[in-house]
């Protein structure tokens, strides 16, 4: 299954006639780690004709009144896309007070709620936040800490992937994006990053 993941700046890149938009011509699944606006995520599941899942970020202010058509929030979720299962946490660390803002203690709450369905479903292949674990390509700013209990679910669960955004960083090669933590590829999806499971 290729997979295009996108976070926190609207690429033009991957909707215009070039090499990258031909690599996304044939992706099978879309995911969003937030801060998107609405529009793009409805043009890009249009665009393309795959499924596309989200989560929301901290200044992901309009989905409540304006959501992206056709496609489906999974926060708090687990779904099922091709045989691999997803599951999805919306938000980064409080910092003032917005919405999609969470305490560690909130966050590792909304984590255990899912406990009975992540055992029921053997974890999860693919999680989706929008703020990183701690110490794993977050910042010290406290708007940027990632959530320790993130760091505990890769631990108990061991995913394949822990996709997230939040974190605005350029990237030279994909090679720097990723970061790997016992069997799981821990990776910063800011923009966009296209792989294969």
């Amino acid at each position: 299954m290729k997979i295009l993941s996108v976070s926190d700046k609207v690429s033009s890149e991957i909707l215009e006639t070039s090499s990258i938009a031909a690599q996304c011509r044939d992706v099978d699944l879309i995911i969003s780690c937030g801060d998107l606006p609405p529009e793009f995520l409805t043009l890009l599941r249009n665009r393309f004709d795959a499924q596309l899942v989200y989560v929301l970020g901290n200044h992901d202010l309009r989905y409540n009144t304006s959501s992206p058509v056709g496609c489906s929030c999974i926060d708090r979720r687990i779904v099922s896309v091709g045989g691999y299962s997803l599951v999805g946490f919306s938000g980064s660390r409080w910092y003032n007070g917005g919405v999609n803002q969470y305490r560690e203690r909130e966050m590792s709450r909304r984590i255990r709620r899912l406990r009975f369905a992540l055992w029921r479903n053997g974890g999860g292949d693919i999680v989706v936040t929008h703020a990183a674990p701690r110490h794993i390509h977050d910042a010290e700013d406290r708007c940027h800490k990632g959530f320790t209990c993130y760091n505990r679910f890769i631990r108990k669960y061991r995913p394949s992937f822990f996709l997230h955004g939040h974190i605005h960083r350029l990237f030279k090669e994909d090679g720097e994006r990723i970061t790997v933590v016992d069997n799981t590829q821990v990776i910063n999806t800011y923009g966009f990053y296209i792989f294969e499971i």
